[in-house]
């Protein structure tokens, strides 16, 4: 009965080993960028350069004529850095803050993007390209997303040290000559990379939901940066397989469980994490009396 439940709808089809492997890759490499996006106190950036992503992404459906993860992947990955570097360059010569212009420009980029699918693709087209198609990838999709990912870890690892000397102590890394520019760019550069990840597994509106939701159910179970990252990577792992085993039982769609069941986890987490609200309103026991 168990295995039938939880190990056989992988053992018995390969479409399901595969969405399996690519939840286990997002999972290791946006688990910890969205711990860094929330400390950096970007969590709506990252939402807005996931929508950011989509035009870039049509052109390349366009130009490839199907939905390639290469061609739509190169086009997110420009489109992307371009509205970072956009909205970076705004903010500085303007008056406007930087949470200011990423929003303007992810709203034209996400009608952009729609607009171009729309004139040159069908209706099914514009689904897979906006909710993401996570059981129809293929082997070379997956080798792309298993590197994007292995370029995540080991870059997290090699910038580490100035990545949170940034994120909580900025004056003293432009004291000491640390280069805050060059990490940021290259943090957005990780930012971007994951979402073109994330994309044909979960599409443009939901492609961000791995990097924040387990990050914010890290944030509530631990006040420690390593610890936080390794559970907001096991929690992201965890939600793509049981979304997925939920999705195949109960005949839904496969992305939308996933993110649904990130979501139950962080709902548990709000209520009885070390931080959540039962913790709040119920005394420890040395504290009674």
């Amino acid at each position: 009965m168990l295995y039938d439940l939880f190990l056989a709808p992988f053992a018995d089809y390969g479409f399901m080993r595969r969405a399996l492997i690519a939840c286990v890759c997002l999972g290791l490499g946006s688990g910890p960028i969205g711990v860094f996006l929330m400390l950096r106190r970007m969590s709506l950036v990252g939402d807005a350069m996931s929508h950011a992503v989509l035009p870039g992404a049509a052109v390349g459906y366009l130009i490839a004529g199907s939905l390639s993860l290469t061609a739509m992947g190169l086009g997110g990955l420009v489109a992307g850095l371009s509205v970072a570097l956009l909205s970076g360059f705004v903010s500085r010569t303007t008056v406007l803050q930087e949470d200011a212009s990423f929003a303007s420009f992810y709203l034209t980029s996400l009608a952009l993007g729609v607009l171009i699918v729309s004139l040159r693709g069908s209706n099914i087209d514009l689904l897979h390209v906006l909710f993401g198609t996570i059981l129809a990838i293929d082997a070379p999709a997956l080798y792309q997303i298993g590197a994007i990912t292995t370029v995540t870890v080991l870059a997290l690892a090699l910038i580490y040290r100035p990545l949170v000397m940034e994120c909580f102590d900025p004056g003293f890394l432009r004291a000491i000559g640390g280069r805050g520019p060059v990490y940021h760019f290259l943090f957005l550069l990780l930012v971007v990379l994951n979402l073109v990840a994330s994309f044909q597994a979960l599409g443009t509106l939901m492609a961000v939901g791995l990097m924040m939701l387990p990050a914010a159910i890290a944030q509530l179970w631990s006040r420690s940066l390593p610890s936080m990252m390794a559970i907001a990577a096991a929690t992201a792992t965890a939600s793509g397989y049981i979304g997925l085993v939920a999705s195949y039982q109960f005949e839904l769609a496969s992305g939308p469980t996933i993110i649904i069941t990130a979501s139950v986890i962080y709902v548990f987490s709000i209520l009885f994490a070390p931080s959540g609200v039962v913790r709040r309103f119920v005394p420890s026991p040395h504290l009674k009396g």
